[in-house]
Order: C-alpha cells, then sequence, then structure tokens
C-alpha cells in the first residue's frame, strides 16, 4: 500500500461567503476529522471551501454576497483564491494548492456529485473516467512519432549495413588501381630506357630531331585533350541518362496523382461543421452541468439566497431543508419530494453523459476530416514538386545537351588536328627514326595510363573515407536506436499499467471492504478487464474497457451473478467509494493532494460507516468526513471532531 503524502503537522482554512459560510476558520490536524451536525449546517459548504483552497472551482458563493475567499494554510505556506460573481457564474483568482485539481476532483472530493460516485450508482463506463487524467492522444501521437524515428534509424543502419560490403569491395579496388600504376610506371621507365637508347644511335640533324621532337609533343597534347573530350562527353551522356530516367519517374508519378483534387472545399465545411457541433455540444454540456449544480444546491439547502427568496415565511424553508424530505422548488416556490428532484437530475446526468459521448464522436470524426484535408494537401504538395522538379531537369537537360553538342564540335576539332599532327610526323620520320617515333607514343599512352588510373584511385580514396564515416554512425545510431525502443515499450506499456493496476486496486480494497461491512449474502464485487472491438467513426478499433461483477449466495448456499442494478442503495454507495479510491491509488493522488473528503454517506447504516473511515484513513494524510451526529457516535472517540462551522 502506498503511504500518503508527508504534510505538515496542521492545515488551516479561512472561509468568506462560501457556500453557506459567512465566515468562518478552522484548523486541520493529520488523520480523521469529522464534521458532525444536522442537515443545512455547512458541513458541505466547508468541504467545498476546502476543495477551493486545493483547486476546485465546483464551488458556489453564498447566495447574498458578491464577492468570498478561501485561503489555505499549508506547511508555512499560504494559499489565496477569491471568488466573484459575475452574472450567472463564478470567476476566480488567486493561487491554489493544486496546479492541476482535475485527478483531486475526481477521486478525492467524494462529495454526493463526485464524478467517479455517480458513474458506479448509474451502472457507467468505469473505464473512460479512470483513464480520464491520463492524456492517452498524446501517448499515440508521441508512439507514433518514436515508431517512425525509429523506421528512420533502422533504415539508416541497412543502408550502413550495405555499406560495408561495398568497403571491402572498394578496397579491393583502391590495392588493384595501385598494383596498375605501379605497373604503369615501371613500364614508363623501361619505356623511357628505350626511347634514351635509341636515340643515341640517331644520326639525324639536332634541328630535325628537335622538331619532330615538337611535333610528337603536340600530337600527345592533342591525343589527350581528345581523351579528355570524350571522358566528358560519356559523363554527360550518363548524366542525360539518369536524368531522362528520373524524369520518367517522375512523370510516372506525376500520372498517377489526380488532375484536380477534389473533395477539399467539402471536407472543409464538414469541419467547420463538425467544430460548430462541438462548440454546441460543450455549451449544452457546461449548462446542463450548471443546472445539476445548482439543483443539488438547492437540495442540501446551501444556495441560501434562493430559498430566502422563495420562503412563504420566516424560518420556513429552513424548518422544510432540515426535515430531509422535501424541498422547495425554484421555479415555482411549492414544496416537492428530494426525490422527485433527485430524480430529475439523474435525468439531466444521463443527458449530459449522452452529450459526452456525442462530443466524444464528433471529436473523432473531426480528426478524420482534418487527416483527410492534410492528405489531400500533402498530395497537392507533391504534385506541385514534382513539377518544379520535373522543370529544373527539363532546364538541365537543355543545358548538358547543349554541352555534349559543344563537346562533340570539340572532338571533332581534335580529332581533325590529330590527323594533321600525324601526317607531319611521318613526313619528318625516316627509316631510322621510325623506332623511336613508336617507343614515343607507347611512352605518350602510357603515361595517359597512369594519369586515368591515379584519377581514379584517388576518387576511390575518397568513397573509402565516405563509407568508412558512415561505418563510425552505426553505434551511435543502435544507441539511439535502443533508446527509442525503450520508449515505445514504455509508452506502449503505460496504458495498460495504468488499467491494471486499477482493476488490482479495486479488487484488492473491494474484498477488503466487503469483509469489514459484512453485507448479507453478498459475497464478492470485483472488476474484470475486457478487450473489444468498437466502430470509431468510419474505423473499427480494440477497445479496452471495464465490467463490474456482482457475486451473491443463495440461503442454500448456491453462488450466483447477480446485476449492478439489483445492488442496494448503500451498496453502491460502497462500490463507488472503492472505485474512487482505486483511482485515488493508481494515479497517486497522494503525492500531491493531503485531503480526502467524504459527504453524503446517509445510504450506509453508522456501524458500516465507522468500519468503511477506519479503511480509508490510512490512504490520506488528512481525512474530511462529514456526517450526522447518530452516524458520527460510531466512530472511534480518538478521531478530532467539529461540530459548529
Amino acid at each position: 500500500m502506498n503511504s500518503p503524502q508527508a504534510v505538515a503537522e496542521e492545515v488551516t482554512v479561512d472561509v468568506r461567503n462560501v457556500g453557506g459560510i459567512t465566515e468562518t476558520d478552522v484548523t486541520f490536524y493529520p488523520g480523521v476529522t469529522v464534521l458532525r451536525g444536522r442537515n443545512a449546517t455547512n458541513r458541505t459548504s466547508l468541504l467545498q471551501a476546502l476543495m477551493a483552497g486545493l483547486g476546485s472551482d465546483d464551488v458556489s458563493l453564498k447566495g447574498d454576497a458578491d464577492e468570498g475567499m478561501v485561503e489555505l494554510t499549508v506547511g508555512g505556506e499560504t494559499y489565496r483564491r477569491t471568488l466573484r460573481r459575475e452574472g450567472s457564474a463564478v470567476a476566480f483568482d488567486g493561487e491554489a494548492y493544486l496546479d492541476d485539481p482535475t485527478t483531486a476532483e475526481l477521486f478525492a472530493f467524494l462529495l454526493e456529485s463526485n464524478e467517479a460516485r455517480r458513474t458506479v450508482a448509474r451502472g457507467d463506463d468505469l473505464h473512460d473516467l479512470i483513464m480520464r487524467p491520463v492524456d492517452t492522444e498524446e501517448i499515440e501521437a508521441e508512439i507514433g512519432r518514436l515508431e517512425a524515428e525509429k523506421r528512420r534509424i533502422d533504415e539508416e543502419l541497412d543502408a550502413i549495413e550495405s555499406l560495408e560490403d561495398e568497403l571491402g569491395d572498394r578496397e579491393v579496388e583502391r590495392e588493384e588501381l595501385k598494383r596498375r600504376i605501379e605497373a604503369k610506371r615501371d613500364a614508363l621507365a623501361e619505356k623511357e630506357a628505350e626511347i634514351e637508347a635509341a636515340d643515341a644511335d640517331i644520326t639525324q640533324s639536332r634541328e630535325e630531331q628537335s622538331a619532330l621532337e615538337e611535333t610528337l609533343g603536340e600530337l600527345s597534347e592533342a591525343r589527350s585533350a581528345l581523351e579528355t573530350v570524350r571522358f566528358d562527353s560519356d559523363s554527360e551522356r550518363e548524366s542525360i541518362d539518369a536524368l531522362e530516367a528520373e524524369r520518367d519517374e517522375l512523370e510516372a508519378e506525376l500520372a498517377d496523382l489526380p488532375d484536380e483534387l477534389d473533395g477539399t472545399d467539402e471536407l472543409e465545411s464538414r469541419q467547420e461543421q463538425l467544430r460548430a457541433r462541438q462548440r454546441s455540444l460543450e455549451g449544452t454540456i457546461n449548462e446542463l452541468q450548471s443546472i445539476i449544480q445548482f439543483n443539488r444546491e438547492m437540495i442540501e439547502g446551501t444556495a441560501t439566497d434562493v430559498t430566502e427568496a422563495l420562503a412563504d415565511d420566516e424560518g420556513a424553508v429552513t424548518d422544510r431543508l432540515l426535515d430531509g424530505d422535501t424541498t422547495v422548488c425554484w421555479t415555482c416556490g411549492t414544496e416537492v419530494d428530494v426525490d422527485q428532484v433527485e430524480t430529475t437530475v439523474d435525468r439531466l446526468q444521463s443527458l449530459r453523459k449522452e452529450r459526452l459521448n456525442e462530443r466524444n464522436a464528433v471529436r473523432s470524426e473531426l480528426r478524420e476530416v482534418k487527416e483527410e484535408l492534410d492528405g489531400l494537401e500533402a498530395r497537392r504538395g507533391r504534385r506541385d514538386r514534382l513539377e518544379t522538379r520535373l522543370n529544373r531537369i527539363e532546364d538541365e537537360l537543355d543545358r548538358r545537351r547543349d554541352r555534349l553538342e559543344t563537346l562533340a564540335e570539340r572532338r571533332e576539332e581534335q580529332e581533325a588536328r590529330i590527323e594533321d599532327l600525324e601526317a607531319a610526323v611521318e613526313k619528318r620520320e625516316n627509316e631510322d627514326y621510325s623506332t623511336v617515333l613508336d617507343l614515343h607514343r607507347e611512352a605518350n599512352e602510357l603515361e595517359f595510363e597512369i594519369g586515368q588510373l591515379e584519377s581514379d584511385l584517388a576518387e576511390t580514396t575518397d568513397r573509402i573515407e565516405t563509407l568508412e564515416s558512415r561505418l563510425d554512425d552505426r553505434d551511435r545510431l543502435e544507441r539511439e536506436r535502443d533508446s527509442v525502443s525503450e520508449e515505445l515499450t514504455d509508452l506502449r506499456t503505460r496504458i495498460e499499467t495504468l488499467e491494471t493496476r486499477a482493476v488490482e486496486q479495486f479488487n484488492e480494497h473491494m474484498a477488503t471492504v466487503l469483509d469489514l461491512l459484512e453485507y448479507a449474502n453478498l459475497d464478492r464485487i470485483w472488476l474484470e478487464r475486457t478487450e473489444r472491438t468498437v466502430r470509431e467513426g468510419r474505423r473499427t478499433v480494440e477497445s479496452t474497457g471495464f465490467e463490474l461483477h456482482v457475486v451473491r449466495t443463495t440461503e442454500s448456499g448456491t453462488a450466483y451473478e447477480d446485476t449492478v442494478e439489483h445492488l442496494s442503495e448503500s451498496e453502491r454507495e460502497v462500490t463507488g467509494l472503492v472505485f474512487a479510491l482505486a483511482g485515488y491509488l493508481v494515479h497517486e493522488v497522494y503525492e500531491t493532494c493531503p485531503f480526502m473528503l467524504l459527504d453524503s454517506l446517509e445510504a450506509i447504516d453508522a456501524d458500516r460507516i465507522a468500519r468503511l473511515v477506519d479503511h480509508f484513513r490510512s490512504q490520506a494524510g488528512f481525512l474530511v468526513v462529514a456526517l450526522l451526529p447518530e452516524d458520527a457516535q460510531a466512530l472511534d472517540d480518538d478521531y478530532r471532531r467539529i461540530d459548529e462551522i
């Protein structure tokens, strides 16, 4: 069992004009505090004041006041909130103890209108209630982002794996190029030695030899220039082929996209309709909540401004409120049964639930419409990018084709020049000099081949360095992937873990409480986590739910499963309180909120109330219980009592 958060030795609350309270100050101490008194003695108002100081807005102003205040002092720190009437609503200002009171309102502030208690009493969806403080949409969005990140890392790692084979091939290629360069250099050295030896035997004049060597040099340069032109031409053709292939792929992809991306206007119109419907539903839900809260205040007698206005004689209204059976109808001023008003409030609660369900359905469809709009926008953007890229490719093709034509002209010029130089060489050479000419030609060819090989070696070396750099990224990427995988596992199990813990906590405490309270022929009330297939907008998805089971025993000792509807009012109230306790523990409300508040326990007999309080007292630092005097007598005498507020 979790321990409540350690808090100060005492908590002081100063109240002015809240509920039925004009002004009071109360000090609470750790443990159980019993607010003892009859109806309309401001016990609920004090609980509401505590809720306001802790952060709740589910609080009413005193009927004859326009402003109110709650000041909460905890551990030497003071938190002050003011209430101000604005029309039919109440505005709040100041600093509360809790930054976000949502979970405390659901699972710690257990007044009669508490949603956890009412959800169990009505037999409504318990799963959605227990999971409400969890932002499942944000978790799912984060899961999607991490999955995309993991796919990217996996793709990079796969690419790196393929680079390992290429690196091996490139290293072999580099060694082969070095070997070939060395062999060519040896062959060139031998050829130059042959030329030197042949030159010693030639008796041709120095002038003729010089002229011939000059012509041979020009011929070597011309051949080198021709080879460069040929290489550049081949490169341009390869580039043109690659661009044309890319152009064909882009044109094919562009052809697959519809010429007109219809449906945007209709979807935007539908989106606006859904948003308007959502706003309308939220307005209705808020109005229903206000009406429900107002009627509950009338039943509890805290709406003093209205009851005084409806009073037919002095003190009549208070007397009727105190008898607990009737109240005053705020529309006509006549007496009506409290049960009738509560029935109406229950119907309003059911209507509010229907509107909440409809609002959730509208939200779901709104998300789908947005996804479709985003898809259309993405396709439109893709079309624009394809068309832009195609235009650039066409421009690039035109430029490269022009350059290819220029290279063709240069090639023709070089070939013509080589023919002229070869003719000049042939004219100058004689029988004795032909051997030297052949040697020079062979030497020139070797020098050209060496240059080509050295260029290939430099390119291969650069590629090897690039591959080695990419391979160095593998360890980092693997660490990133492991980290992302751990986050994904944590997110994917977070919701399931919360659901499982909620079921376990409820079943554990429900079993303990039933043993303590000893209800006749009620053996067990337990919660089951179920999986079911449901429709969500236009999609079919797997949904998790909670199913509440009731097991009873006949007089003959035979166990059978009953329905929640057959639970007595006392059994329902106890089940609702235990369910709220499960939420209190699962969401660790005790870590942030030191108080648990209990009210409207009249449906449970005094002895069972005492046992229930004994069970709850170990869960919260401060447990405040509002009880009638006869119910309070059954509690431990050591518990602190407050009789006047």
